[in-house]
């Protein structure tokens, strides 16, 4: 049994589990096994945050976070956060004092994610990093120093951390720059070397996430396959973000065997299961159709198995979907999905996400007071403490 089930089983028995009572010690970072791993996106920007980025992720168009132009569904929680950690919106609460957010270019807001990761027992994180955003100077400041903030944080708290290159965007005979932005990553920030970086089966890890999806995207799996043997070749580990149909090649997978032969080449494979059933019985569907099925492959392929889990779902105000389309069950889809991964005989877990509030997948802590007016809506935790979604209960 797994850390995470360990903290979960406590608190299925136990109840409530306050941050002292869990476990403290620093990660074991020579193993993916065994840890539970949340995905960092790390890519929110306030006006005056010294990004000279203005809004950015925040909104769903030009101009400040404010009513009718929320991308977000959940408001964060920023209480434990310093004065000049928080930025001013245009929401108000019924009091009449702003709603205040954070940007993940203040290093002090990220360090204390990785606090609060390791206060909840959560092992570490997967550093997004969006290959489109490799050739914009200002957009690669900010990730190199998000990058930075999530190494400073999780040396200080005894977390992991791992690169995670997305290549959701990226177009054709475009990966030659991911394989100079991993040189210049080792050259000349030294990732690897940190005490915090995490490391599977004797190597540096690095995940691609985005290979094999069916949607339309330009580049190709030879292109992916030439980007892993790059990294096999400098001595990492790899793991890789496929769709969930990677095994039968079909849903949202491509129905090209040569997915296989490039997914055999990895260490590690992480099936995308966020929207892919979206309740209780959904939830036992997947167990049986894709999570054992998919644990026997890789076992005789030798590879490990990341499933991901992930605590609901909601895009209203980015898209107009229904608000809470995918509801959270008061953790209870959550907890079906964890308790489906074990009894399948899952070995790690993904969580999918600690930050994104974008699509109401953030585990980290929220708000459960909500702004005047109805020009844009947002979820609460359901009358929950705002750290209910860290594990405390």
């Amino acid at each position: 049994m797994i850390l995470g089930f360990k903290i979960l089983l406590a608190m299925l028995l136990l109840g409530p589990v306050s941050p002292e009572q869990q476990p403290a010690a620093p990660v074991d970072v020579t193993t993916l096994t065994g840890k539970v791993m949340c995905g960092y996106q790390g890519w929110f920007n306030c006006d005056g945050d010294g990004a000279q980025r203005g809004w950015v992720h925040w909104t769903k168009g030009r101009g400040a976070l404010a009513p009718g132009n929320a991308r977000i569904d959940l408001l964060p929680d920023v209480s434990e956060l310093g004065a000049d950690e928080r930025f001013a919106t245009g929401f108000k609460h019924a009091d009449g004092s702003s709603v205040e957010v954070f940007s993940s270019f203040k290093k002090a807001s990220v360090v204390r994610h990785f606090q609060w990761m390791r206060e909840y027992g959560i092992d570490g994180a997967f550093v997004q990093r969006f290959t489109v955003d490799l050739r914009d100077p200002k957009v690669l400041r900010h990730n190199n120093a998000v990058l930075d903030h999530c190494r400073s944080g999780a040396e200080a708290n005894g977390r992991a951390f791992v690169v995670m290159y997305d290549l959701s965007g990226m177009g054709l005979n475009q990966i030659q720059g991911v394989i100079e932005d991993w040189r210049s990553l080792r050259r000349d920030q030294h990732i690897t070397e940190s005490r915090a970086y995490l490391r599977h089966r004797g190597k540096p890890l690095v995940a691609v996430w985005g290979i094999g999806f069916n949607d339309g995207r330009k580049y190709t799996l030879e292109e992916c396959r030439r980007l892993i043997e790059f990294l096999k070749q400098d001595d990492c580990s790899v793991m890789l973000g496929v769709p969930k149909g990677w095994r039968e090649l079909k849903d949202d997978a491509v129905a090209d065997p040569a997915l296989h032969q490039v997914i055999q080449l990895a260490d590690v494979i992480s099936p995308w299961t966020v929207g892919r059933y979206g309740d209780l019985p959904g939830v036992a569907r997947h167990e049986e159709a894709y999570l054992k099925p998919d644990l026997a492959w890789c076992a005789k392929a030798k590879l490990d198995y990341l499933p991901v889990v992930f605590p609901g779902f909601s895009w209203h105000n980015q898209h107009g979907g229904p608000l809470g389309e995918i509801p959270r069950q008061k953790g209870l889809f959550l907890w079906s999905q964890f308790a489906a991964a074990k009894r399948a005989g899952a070995g790690m877990i993904y969580v999918a996400m600690f930050d994104e509030v974008d699509e109401a997948t953030a585990i980290f802590k929220c708000s459960n007071t909500l702004p005047v007016g109805a020009e844009s809506q947002f979820l609460t935790n359901e009358s929950l403490p705002s750290d209910f979604w860290t594990f405390r209960n």
